[in-house]
């Protein structure tokens, strides 16, 4: 039996296309590393949060590995490109909802970065903070 697609960028569809069903505005956040095409100017803590709404790019295109899509920086047209795994979460602007995702390939941590914080566990030492699912 082959492997089994990930579900992630079926779910990233789905939720681009209840944001603009809905009137609402899609924003989806991405780990930005080497493999990532963005404008590195509005790059923080290694993430970058971009509009996903018909306004705002253009021939977007989520594909199961990939999205790409032109969006303007400045007045200035870009054209962005970063793998579905990069991807850390995408909600609408106006209310929240949505859905964040694990990074699919993060190393694991060198045992020297990580130190013991009490009763929850271990957390790393000069690292961005991660987004988690709160009920």
């Amino acid at each position: 039996m082959a492997d089994v697609p990930s579900t992630k960028p079926y779910l990233i569809r789905a939720l681009h296309q209840w944001c603009s069903d809905f009137g609402f505005t899609p924003f989806i956040a991405v780990l930005v590393d080497s493999r990532v095409e963005v404008p590195m100017e509005f790059v923080k803590n290694n993430e970058i949060v971009l509009n996903l709404s018909s306004e705002a790019c253009h021939q977007l295109s989520i594909e199961n590995d990939w999205i790409s899509f032109q969006a303007r920086f400045g007045g200035i047209p870009r054209k962005i490109l970063f793998p579905v795994s990069h991807v850390l979460a995408i909600y609408a602007r106006e209310n929240g909802q949505g859905m964040s995702f694990p990074f699919d390939g993060a190393p694991t941590p060198d045992p020297d970065d990580v130190q013991e914080k009490g009763s929850k566990g271990l957390i790393e030492k000069n690292t961005r903070p991660s987004l988690k699912v709160v009920k």
